[in-house]
């Protein structure tokens, strides 16, 4: 079974611009290694500019998989250089009942 996750990532000073490049070649690379379904990602953008992601895992084990996955070790390298991973609780937009984004997929 899937597993939906919501990742923030929150770029670093001067590293929108490639965060948002970068976000394009995701789900193609997840998929290229057979860890995501075929269900189209959402990203949008937060008001402080952190990349919301939403997107689906094939399970819990390719979850798992992924972390000794050669290839997603480097993408993930790739987006450590401009952004940080923050918990999505820490946006201003998780304390609303309905909360907003600007779509950019």
């Amino acid at each position: 079974m899937g597993r939906i996750v919501i990742v923030a990532y929150k770029p670093k000073d001067g590293k929108a611009e490639a965060l948002k490049e970068l976000m394009k070649t995701h789900m193609p690379r997840l998929r290229a290694e057979g860890l995501v379904t075929d269900r189209q990602s959402i990203i949008a953008e937060a008001a402080d500019g952190t990349i919301v992601e939403v997107f689906e895992w094939l399970s819990d084990e390719a979850i798992r998989q992924a972390h000794e996955n050669a290839n997603v070790r480097q993408m993930w390298a790739e987006y450590f250089a401009v952004c940080d991973c923050i918990p999505y609780g820490n946006l201003a937009e998780a304390s609303l009942t309905f909360p907003g984004f600007k779509p950019l997929n």
